[in-house]
């Protein structure tokens, strides 16, 4: 995408192609997107166990990291898979903590904080649709569409947490059910887009919140003790194993570019 600009003569003349600085929503996305949300949950209480910070301090100590991998991401002129993908495993771990420290730190009900990230999300969008006329991720090519999109994504990790634990524990369904009832929901989701023609923006936005306890659901599953419902497997195995699955797949894309748009592909070529 190309843009123009005002010279000094008054004449417009050609500006440097600004490129998308997400990728583009291919099967690739969503995969690496649910390891990210378990990990984001299996990392968070491998982390609060083994720093011996406590919970706030270990919330503190990620949300600087995350705020360093986030300045790293808005210098970048374009999507770049190693930083964005970062980016993600952060905002899952530090969403996954924000909400623990409400429930179990301040004792806010699960119900009360779904409630909340519910409501952020939706100011959030409702201040990107205000300012941009659209919440398409297709086009995220802006200083301004970025932070609203960063905004989003925290807060759909934060609220995937608060639902998923609601559902798992609070519902009693277990933690094998919630995968079973998220993943259900996620397909009956596609299933409206490709065959009633609920629209995109909507679908891709239910569907991202939807895989945060999807993924979240999965890695306790996995990792929790038998006794509590899990396969115990431990966080250190589910947590490694998922991020090698990540590095293995963000590296492939890093190569082969199959996540960036033709549109973009041409611009940095034109560059």
């Amino acid at each position: 995408m190309t843009y123009e600009t005002q010279s000094a003569t008054g004449s417009l003349t050609p500006a440097v192609a600004r490129l998308s600085k997400v990728p583009e929503v291919t099967v690739y996305f969503w995969v690496i997107k649910v390891l990210c949300t378990t990990v984001g949950e299996t990392a968070a209480d491998y982390l609060d166990a083994r720093l011996g910070l406590g919970l706030t301090g270990t919330s503190l100590v990620m949300t600087v990291l995350l705020a360093l991998a986030l300045v790293a991401q808005f210098r970048t002129s374009a999507y770049r898979p190693g930083v964005y993908w970062l980016v993600v495993v952060l905002v899952s771990v530090v969403g996954t903590l924000i909400s623990d420290n409400l429930t179990d730190n301040l004792e806010v009900p699960l119900e009360a904080t779904t409630v909340a990230f519910a409501l952020a999300l939706a100011v959030t969008f409702a201040a990107w649709y205000r300012l941009e006329g659209t919440l398409s991720v297709t086009r995220v090519d802006s200083v301004r569409r970025e932070a609203f999109y960063w905004a989003a994504v925290l807060f759909t990790f934060a609220l995937g947490t608060a639902a998923g634990d609601l559902v798992a524990e609070r519902m009693d369904l277990g933690y094998r059910l919630a995968v079973l009832v998220f993943g259900l929901v996620i397909v009956a989701v596609a299933l409206t887009h490709y065959t009633l023609g609920l629209g995109a923006v909507l679908s891709f936005w239910t569907v991202y919140v939807l895989t945060r306890p999807l993924g979240a659901s999965m890695g306790d599953y996995l990792a929790q003790p038998v006794d509590d419902g899990g396969l115990g497997l431990g966080t250190v195995v589910t947590s490694g194993v998922f991020l090698a699955v990540i590095l293995g797949l963000v590296g492939y894309l890093a190569v082969t570019r199959r996540d960036v748009t033709e549109e973009d592909r041409a611009g940095r070529t034109a560059a």
